[in-house]
């Protein structure tokens, strides 16, 4: 008979502040889409622009009070990780775009989709770019997981593009980060992903208030302060997942990020009052199935570590 070692008291103090950490991040996430509705009518490219404009200003804020401006700069002389990061900042950018798109237009829970398959592009992805090799148990979830969008898609009467780009997008943004290794941190790298951003971002903003499309001032009080909330609403969740991310097991991150997918799921299905047809109820079924492989391979193989 074989016992569990008890973990000393200091690392289950670190690994209970990690889990509440790596929860508070995809609860957090979970209630975006509720948040992005409440900005309403201001469309998708008005709610991007802003989010990316007062989160690097909440970024620059934070830099201020941890003297992190030394260490931006000298991320930034280094041609190779600055390239990295422009080429992360474009994809999640698009990655963002097309989440607040399947807000816009009534498709919170496609974008659940994307968000249950990411891990599944994220090994894929791993398999192509890093040289990895996927188990068994891996291989099969992938497969549950092609068979969930086949059916879908057949339900939807169209492949469901934005959940696909979404999944994509962030799988990819998560392999360029990477392949930028441990040297930048979170603060850092999503102050330097907004910063690339920011100039066409400012220049759309500009642009809208100039023509009369802006929302920002048009709405009411209310209306701004959910606007310039979207800096912290951007970086608060990042750098909980962070932190979480440093003091718990690669497979308790694996199960909590289903938490947020689940929520959209709920979001759109019971309070946005999205159509469920028997065919999409059925393509989940199964994209659930994969998700529930995916995890049992990863605390197999956490418990064999």
């Amino acid at each position: 008979m074989t016992t569990t070692p008890e973990l000393p008291p200091d690392e289950t103090q670190r690994r209970r502040a990690g889990l509440l950490n790596g929860a508070g991040a995809y609860l957090l996430w979970g209630f975006l889409p509720l948040y992005f509705s409440a900005l309403a009518p201001a469309g998708s490219l008005e709610i991007l622009a802003h989010r990316i404009v007062w989160c690097l200003f909440f970024c620059a804020l934070l830099l201020a009070l941890t003297r992190g401006y030394t260490t931006v700069w000298r991320i930034l002389r280094n041609p190779r990780t600055t390239g990295l990061l422009t080429a992360a900042s474009i994809l999640v950018g698009i990655n963002w775009l097309g989440f607040l798109l399947g807000v816009e237009l009534g498709r919170v829970v496609e974008v659940s989709l994307g968000y249950y398959i990411n891990p599944l592009i994220t090994i894929l992805l791993g398999v192509i770019f890093l040289r990895e090799r996927l188990r068994p148990l891996q291989w099969a979830a992938v497969a549950v997981a092609f068979v969930a969008v086949l059916v879908i898609s057949i339900g939807y009467g169209a492949v469901p593009w934005l959940g696909l780009l979404v999944a994509t997008t962030f799988g990819g943004y998560g392999l360029v980060k990477n392949r930028v290794g441990p040297t930048v941190g979170a603060v850092s790298g999503l102050s330097i992903e907004t910063l690339i951003l920011v100039v066409p971002a400012a220049a759309y903003m500009g642009w809208a208030m100039a023509t009369g499309v802006s929302t920002f001032t048009t709405e009411g009080s209310w209306h701004i302060v959910l606007m310039l909330l979207l800096g912290p609403a951007t970086a608060v969740p990042l750098l909980l997942f962070s932190a979480a991310a440093r003091r718990i097991p690669l497979s308790w991150v694996g199960m909590l990020q289903f938490i947020t997918p689940t929520m959209q799921f709920i979001t759109g299905v019971w309070i946005l009052g999205e159509e469920m047809t028997p065919a999409r109820w059925a393509g989940f079924a199964i994209i659930w199935v994969a998700c529930a492989l995916f995890i049992t391979d990863m605390v197999r193989a956490s418990r064999r570590r």
